[in-house]
């Protein structure tokens, strides 16, 4: 008899991605580079990282999704 693996819930997903977001990331999920992402926190027109550490920063993901969607849609 073979078994199916259990149907991924909606909650587990979300689980197994990372709730921080390294600079690298950041850069590529928004298509920003390192020096306007520090600028737009500087404007606090975008979300500011979170120390992880002494020499580590990241970024909520909630923040950036949030961030994301209120970006305007472009109209062609």
């Amino acid at each position: 008899m073979q078994r199916n693996p259990p149907e991924p819930s909606p909650g587990r997903a979300e689980s197994v991605m990372p709730v921080f977001l390294r600079m690298p990331t950041v850069m590529r999920m928004t298509g920003l580079g390192r020096s306007t992402i520090y600028r737009l926190i500087a404007d606090r027109k975008f979300p500011s990282p979170v120390r992880l550490g002494p020499r580590a920063v990241a970024w909520r993901r909630a923040d950036l999704d949030q961030w994301s969607e209120a970006r305007p849609v472009a109209s062609h």
